[in-house]
């Protein structure tokens, strides 16, 4: 769910593309008003390999940060 005043929702209702490279959300992609966040909240689920086809890295290296986190999770008893 995306604050109104946000950047990226306002991007997404104007349907203007976001130019601010240094934004951490920016993505150059075409898709999404160069916003991650949309181009997120426009589907509901991703695969490993979208997800690393939209930061420009393998399948793998999705993995091995998905399971880093869910360690990181688990160790701060966050997750069962």
């Amino acid at each position: 769910m995306q604050d109104k005043n946000s950047c990226f929702a306002l991007h997404n209702t104007n349907n203007i593309n976001c130019r601010s490279k240094k934004c951490r959300y920016y993505h150059e992609n075409g898709e999404g008003n160069n916003c991650i966040l949309n181009l997120i909240d426009a589907k509901e689920s991703y695969t490993l390999q979208e997800v690393g086809d939209l930061f420009n890295i393998t399948r793998m290296r999705v993995c091995q940060i998905e399971k880093k986190a869910i360690d990181k999770l688990r160790s701060k008893n966050l997750l069962l």
